[in-house]
């Protein structure tokens, strides 16, 4: 009798667990918002506690946009969940900031601190060796990139033999004594030369009689009126009409002075 007993208790059970699973189905049918609703505020609430930090609900639908969640439903699990003590959240006129709630976190002690402390400083300094050598590795990189390839070597080298090569063809011409100018180009050129010359101190001899008439009565002080004025004379520049003068050839030079 016990094991026909066994299977009317285990049919029974079997019917209830039916039941509730049918209810359950009812209920998510009825209501199918309610699974999502749940899935939501966990992700919030998870969202929020990895934060730990002050958020308001823009700050929560903007970091939530890859789960497509829209400020409204956000705004309505953070309500849910401070509402229930999952979250704290303190209101600032009509604004409320939400904050994980801190007794669920180990607060470390002074002494822990100090650990951690240390710790951060030798993972600091590791940081830095780190940096260092990337640095070094990068500045050998970039040294091994502006060298020349073997190809550019062969390049610089056939181009460097042949000037080279015309340096001393003309070497050879000048230690030869051939005349590389012709004596009518020659001429040409020291006549031009000769004409530029005279027009620069011609020039130079109008403008200081004109400034020695313009300045002649004039109360001002003329170091001052020139810089007023933002004239420069050839000295000032570190220009000397004399030294070039001193190129021409004796035959077309003209005496100092004039």
């Amino acid at each position: 009798m016990a094991p026909k007993s066994y299977n009317t208790e285990g049919n029974h059970t079997l019917a209830k667990l039916l039941v509730l699973l049918i209810s359950i189905s009812d209920l998510l049918s009825d209501n199918p918002s309610l699974l999502v609703s749940e899935n939501l505020a966990a992700i919030v609430l998870r969202f929020v506690n990895e934060q730990n930090k002050p958020l308001n609900s823009q700050n929560v639908a903007d970091a939530l946009q890859k789960y497509n969640l829209k400020k409204t439903a956000v705004q309505k699990s953070l309500d849910t969940l401070a509402d229930g003590g999952k979250i704290s959240f303190k209101e600032y006129g009509k604004q409320k900031i939400y904050l994980a709630r801190q007794d669920q976190f180990d607060i470390p002690n002074s002494e822990e601190l100090s650990q951690m402390k240390e710790a951060n400083t030798k993972l600091q300094g590791q940081l830095a060796e780190q940096k260092r050598a990337i640095s070094e590795v990068e500045g050998e990189i970039k040294a091994l990139q502006s060298n020349l390839t073997m190809e550019q070597i062969k390049e610089k080298d056939t181009k460097l033999r042949k000037e080279v090569k015309e340096l001393e063809d003309k070497l050879e011409k000048l230690r030869g004594g051939v005349t590389l100018v012709r004596p009518e180009d020659r001429k040409i050129i020291e006549q031009m030369y000769s004409e530029k010359i005279s027009q620069w101190r011609k020039g130079k001899r109008i403008f200081r009689d004109l400034w020695d008439t313009i300045t002649e009565n004039s109360p001002k002080d003329l170091n001052e009126f020139k810089e007023e004025l933002g004239l420069e004379y050839d000295e000032d520049v570190g220009v000397d009409l004399q030294s070039f003068s001193d190129l021409l050839p004796k035959s077309t030079k003209r005496p100092r002075g004039w």
